[in-house]
């Protein structure tokens, strides 16, 4: 498609081509299948549109990241009611892992991030499922940060292990375990 075809500036009143959702839906398909965060005139280019048309929607490149993290992170499993909170950890751990796993360049972006949306969609339901324990603020505050650390250098390992054999997603269950006992320690 050449500049003359695509589609420049603000979209039409009442057109469905582009939305918000589309462009997030498009960004973190490219992002899955690249490693990385897509740069606004790729991404442009994919949705056949000039890249002014997406700071209709967002507006800067900044704004466009938090949303696409946000979008990720809010995929992330959320605890449920009738289920042991150590289960419900596990889900979590294991499902924040596979989207860090699936979309390889989040990680760098959630690290270098100023904004602290997509940590406080973890945060709460992080604090959800240690809610049966309670802890007291200092000490969700201290075993969320250790989790996150954990996590984040569990990912970072799987990054670098290409052929999935020497390291799994599901292998975080022993050391969660640990981790939850810890945890019961504190009552």
């Amino acid at each position: 498609m050449t500049v003359k075809d695509q589609k420049r500036g603000r979209p039409k009143s009442g057109s469905s081509q582009l939305s918000a959702e589309r462009i997030l839906t498009i960004a973190k398909s490219m992002m899955r299948e690249s490693g990385k965060v897509p740069s606004v005139r790729g991404l442009a280019t994919e949705l056949g549109v000039d890249a002014m048309a997406i700071y209709h929607y967002f507006k800067n490149k900044n704004d466009l990241l938090e949303a696409i993290t946000v979008s990720l992170i809010e995929e992330v499993a959320q605890p449920e009611l009738n289920q042991d909170w150590r289960d419900n950890l596990y889900r979590l751990s294991v499902s924040y892992l596979s989207m860090l796993n699936e979309y390889r360049g989040l990680l760098g972006t959630l690290l270098t991030m100023k904004s602290l949306g997509p940590m406080e969609v973890f945060s709460e339901r992080f604090e959800a499922v240690l809610s049966p324990l309670a802890l007291t603020k200092e000490q969700t505050k201290n075993a969320l940060d250790l989790l996150v650390d954990y996590l984040h250098g569990y990912a970072l390992a799987l990054n670098c292990n290409p052929d999935r054999t020497e390291l799994t997603i599901e292998m975080v269950e022993k050391p969660l375990s640990l981790y939850c006992l810890a945890l019961t320690q504190l009552k």
